[in-house]
């Protein structure tokens, strides 16, 4: 008799269906939990539905950006701690997305992983959905791709879309900044989800150090530090754009202040940072000294302790300060913006805490 053929499933192949569909049990509490009444399909359907309300705008522009986590995933990897990525990449996402004037509306995920831990997944749909709440969108939709050898056991790649809304009139692109404006800096909460190519090599191939080492000087380990949530701007900023004429808004990612503050500004203009007006948290100090980085390659690459940037007229700075202040929150005058090359023109040397 000829020998019977072996029966093969789709989870001998490294995808398991059963092992998906019960991770979908409680990640679809999670979710649940950032819906509105705008949420017009549950989780589970082929295209996810969402009807926003139009009232009060005169003409209601929609605002999206697509991002992702970058190389903090391999900080996440090594410490086992999944429940802030998503954290991260919302609030980057809904960041980017605020320095046009939009509000979030609602966030899509994409989630691919090698072999499907359930445990994992329903982590970092945790951290999505805080980050979704945080900020007041809904996490609508997603994908979790389950590739068998596309990645390494125990890794993923973690990706997002978000939508917001903003009327046509209210819309801030930097084209009515001047010459004399000036521009405030929000603390950031560490690294963001920027420069952790450069930051992985100073840690673990020059310092030699582990996840779970003390930093040198910090009192903080190195998951401690180099973990710390991504902060989203969003609740602070719409309160300010109610009350102060705020002209131009950059976040401070990859590029740190050299390249991304001049995306908002006029060709015409440039900005002028004064380094000495604000103190570049201890982390950065360590990064430079410990990898030997040049300070302009400093600011190019890291935030350096400040994760947004806001341009508002002279007159209004006084009244925007304060209002900050009465939030609970810090901000500090960092600069101003002069006649130029579109570009950003660095004084005095960097205070380091």
């Amino acid at each position: 008799m000829p020998k019977q053929k072996p029966t093969l499933r789709y989870a001998d192949a490294g995808v398991d269906i059963d092992a998906a569909n019960e991770t979908l049990k409680p990640m679809k509490e999670l979710v649940q939990r950032t819906f509105t009444e705008n949420v017009l399909r549950d989780i589970g359907s082929f295209g996810a539905m969402f009807r926003f309300d139009t009232a009060g705008m005169e003409e209601p522009v929609l605002v999206s950006s697509v991002d992702g986590v970058g190389t903090k995933l391999k900080l996440a990897f090594m410490t086992g701690k999944h429940d802030t990525v998503g954290v991260d990449l919302v609030s980057h996402c809904v960041n980017d997305i605020l320095v046009q004037g939009a509000r979030p509306l609602f966030f899509m995920d994409y989630l691919a992983v090698g072999r499907l831990d359930p445990q994992i997944v329903v982590e970092v749909i945790r951290g999505l959905s805080a980050g979704c709440l945080y900020s007041g969108c809904a996490l609508i939709g997603g994908e979790t791709a389950e590739m068998p050898d596309m990645y390494h056991p125990g890794e993923y790649d973690l990706a997002g879309t978000i939508v917001g809304v903003v009327d046509r009139k209210n819309i801030i692109d930097g084209s009515t900044i001047e010459e004399g404006d000036v521009i405030l800096g929000l603390p950031s909460s560490g690294l963001h989800t920027n420069g952790y190519s450069l930051a992985r090599k100073i840690l673990f191939e020059v310092a030699k150090l582990d996840v779970h080492d003390p930093i040198p000087g910090l009192g903080k380990t190195v998951a401690e530090a180099f973990m710390a949530p991504h902060l989203s701007y969003a609740k602070l900023m719409q309160v300010l754009m109610k009350i102060s004429e705020v002209r131009g808004m950059a976040h401070i990612t990859g590029g740190g202040i050299t390249d991304n503050l001049p995306r908002i500004l006029p060709h015409h203009l440039a900005a002028e940072i004064d380094l000495t007006s604000w103190t570049i948290p201890p982390l950065f100090r360590w990064l430079r000294e410990t990898g030997n980085v040049e300070e302009l390659e400093m600011l190019r690459t890291f935030n350096m302790g400040l994760g947004f940037l806001v341009v508002v007229p002279a007159a209004q700075v006084e009244k925007t300060l304060d209002t900050v202040d009465q939030t609970g929150q810090e901000a500090m005058v960092v600069g101003r913006i002069i006649p130029g090359d579109n570009k950003v023109h660095y004084t005095g040397s960097c205070i380091y805490a």
